[in-house]
């Protein structure tokens, strides 16, 4: 049985699925002295359970309509919001146009990772007095101790200024809690990876153990900690630990595979190439009752990006969807000729043209879309619930290429390593070499990772994101994090971003 699919009780752990931030819904949970304090977390059954409902909150990845991927990618150069109109999705439109605020940033951007954080401190409070074999106690600590750090880490990349606890609050700090420097959150989630690396396994059994947080997986998440604060040095001794030999098997048994399409079979989950994957089910039995509610568990992602009202006549057998995503000009002409074209953009305007297709344009249409999670007719969920919010594909929070260039930038873009490692993602597609720099590693990002939600926050950490995103709003000083949403600074200590 895969990780994600125990499936944790709400009612077991009230206290821990009702909280959501700084709001007045995690001000106000206070499980101390409850009937779920007295009857929870007593063997070891119970602690696996609460391990997984702390895993659970990776699934805003890709995991309903306000998830990481869609709402990265509208911010970038690469792709528009999309959808049905301007008003379709005020969040997702904000972003990509920057007129965000307050007002329309979707509240569970912070919401649901404090969420995750909150579950991480309950678990890690309650570990130590649970009987149970000591060496899974350590290994479910470890876990523990990373997804807090995942989630702070996502917390501090989109909002900078936040709260940092490790224990979860009293009523009588609800209020008056205030934001951290951002050096001192960075210092915890070091911390936190740190101490847990050592007790992470090795490999996994993927037969049992798929889903969960690997040494690997783990180091992973710190080279790109340091990465972020510009610890280079740091980052590419960590990620060449990850990497091992560029081309080859590393020591955490990664190896990019031969063929660039295979990254987006769907039923290709948890192949040498993932180091952190988000799992999706078609067995959540979603419907528009509890979807985006965190008891729904398909790809959200993959009814967003399809073309509306899609029809084929020897075309593939796509699923329509939302159009959210549409690929801009600027991605197509840089993927044009590129080997990774076809596995990353839909050419509607093609299909139409030959007729083999036809579709309803959405807003900001281009006649292009972003194939890597196209929702297919082979995928598309036989279970109960509603099909379209129970699609099963996974996706990559961190690949071996992804770790791959990480290493090369920090490296500097330069030297022998540097250049194996650039030269190894190029070879895997048929490329042929070119000389390794910052800019070639840039470039080879853009087009390697096209889609996956990289490619806003590579612009901002290189210091890109003023002049490339010019022409969309972008404001300097301004738009490199997000707007704190509005009801986290009712009735609190929080103070807004700078220039919201």
């Amino acid at each position: 049985m895969k990780l994600r699919s125990v499936k944790l009780s709400i009612a077991m752990l009230v206290a821990i699925s009702t909280f959501t931030a700084c709001s007045e819904e995690f001000l106000e949970v206070d499980p101390k002295g409850t009937n779920l304090e007295q009857n929870y977390y007593r063997n070891e059954t119970d602690a696996y359970s609460a391990l997984v409902a702390t895993y659970d909150l990776m699934r805003k990845q890709s995991g309903g309509f306000e998830n990481m991927i869609a709402m990265l990618n509208a911010g970038s150069d690469d792709f528009y919001a999309g959808g049905g109109n301007s008003s379709d999705g005020a969040g997702i439109q904000s972003f990509s146009n920057y007129t965000i605020n307050a007002t329309t940033i979707p509240g569970s951007f912070w919401s649901d990772f404090y969420q995750g954080v909150f579950r991480a401190n309950v678990l890690l409070e309650k570990l130590p007095g649970i009987p149970m074999d000591e060496v899974k106690k350590a290994r479910f600590t470890a876990e523990a101790k990373t997804l807090r750090a995942y989630y702070y880490f996502q917390l501090v990349t989109m909002f900078k200024n936040i709260p940092l606890y490790t224990t979860n609050l009293l009523p009588s700090e609800y209020y008056s809690k205030t934001q951290a420097d951002p050096a001192e959150v960075y210092a915890q989630i070091e911390l936190d990876l740190t101490e847990a690396i050592p007790n992470l396994p090795m490999t996994l059994d993927l037969a049992t153990e798929a889903g969960r947080i690997s040494q690997g997986a783990g180091k992973a998440i710190l080279g790109k900690v340091y990465l972020y604060q510009n610890k280079m040095p740091q980052a590419a001794a960590v990620l060449a630990e990850v990497n091992g030999t560029p081309g080859a098997t590393s020591p955490y048994g990664y190896r990019l595979l031969d063929n660039y399409n295979d990254l987006w079979v769907v039923d290709n989950k948890f192949n040498t190439e993932s180091i952190l994957e988000v799992s999706h089910t078609k067995s959540s039995r979603a419907g528009w009752g509890n979807w985006g509610s965190g008891s729904d568990e398909g790809n959200t992602l993959n009814v967003m990006v399809g073309p509306r009202g899609y029809g084929a006549s020897g075309a593939p057998a796509y699923q329509a969807g939302w159009s959210f995503n549409p690929v801009t000009q600027s991605l197509y002409n840089a993927l044009q000729g590129d080997p990774r074209f076809d596995a990353t953009i839909l050419d509607m305007t093609a299909l139409v043209a030959a007729g083999q297709a036809s579709y309803e344009p959405g807003y900001m249409d281009t006649g292009y879309f972003l194939k890597k999670f196209m929702p297919t007719d082979a995928d598309l969920s036989d279970e109960p619930g509603d099909a379209v919010l129970n699609y099963r594909q996974n996706t990559y929070a961190i690949r071996l290429a992804d770790t791959y260039l990480m290493e090369a930038e920090a490296l500097g873009g330069t030297g022998a390593r540097a250049q194996a490692l650039l030269d190894a993602v190029r070879d895997r597609v048929g490329l042929d070499p070119v000389p390794v720099s910052m800019q070639a590693i840039w470039n080879e990002r853009r087009l390697e990772l096209a889609g996956e939600g990289h490619r806003w926050l590579d612009l901002v950490r290189t210091g890109r994101a003023a002049t490339i995103l010019a022409p969309r709003g972008f404001v300097a000083g301004k738009n490199e994090i997000w707007p704190i949403p509005l009801r986290e600074l009712e009735n609190t200590m929080i103070e807004q971003n700078p220039e919201y």
